[in-house]
């Protein structure tokens, strides 16, 4: 059991919060906390999230649309005021820990010069973060990026590619700083 289980509380408002967020979303687990303050937005139907999840408060996940889709993995952490916004589709395996401050979003806007800013489309590209990662403070992770089994992300740092399995990255943009041992 990881340290920040040992300390949650379940409580009767926890459990009811629960109870609540279940009939909206499209799957929720058994032993999943949910602290206070979290939002599922826009299309919760499509958020499923299994066993044993912690969402840690004021952390926003939305399905952006009728057909994105975002899934969160067994004994996986969701840190403080983190974001996670698909409009297509956001993975994150099983065992990851994702600190506070995180943003995930699987779209960028588009920039062309003969198209008004406020009505250009987004262009959109899957997130898959595969188990046992470790996804350090205040990362924005963009569109398009794997990160593979065992890797980490420094603090700080801006990743626009993928990772591979059991490397640590950081920077902005992130690059390879070292390896797991």
């Amino acid at each position: 059991m990881s340290q920040l289980r040992k300390h949650l509380k379940f409580s009767w408002i926890n459990r009811f919060r629960a109870l609540i967020q279940k009939t909206r979303l499209g799957h929720l687990g058994k032993r999943v906390f949910l602290d206070k303050s979290i939002e599922l937005l826009r299309f919760p139907k499509n958020i499923f999230i299994k066993d044993d999840v912690v969402i840690k408060e004021g952390a926003k996940i939305c399905s952006c649309n009728s057909t994105a889709i975002v899934r969160i993995g067994e004994r996986t952490t969701v840190g403080y005021n983190t974001f996670i916004f698909a409009s297509e589709k956001i993975e994150i395996g099983n065992d990851c820990m994702i600190a506070p401050f995180v943003y995930i979003v699987d779209s960028n806007h588009q920039i062309a010069r003969e198209i008004k800013i406020n009505q250009q489309p987004n262009e959109t590209a899957p997130i898959r973060i595969e188990d046992d990662v470790w996804i350090a403070s205040n990362v924005t992770i963009l569109k398009g990026v794997t990160i593979a089994t065992g890797a980490v992300i420094a603090a700080n740092s801006v990743l626009n590619q993928s990772v591979p399995a059991y490397e640590i990255w950081g920077g902005s943009p992130a690059k390879k700083i070292g390896e797991r041992k």
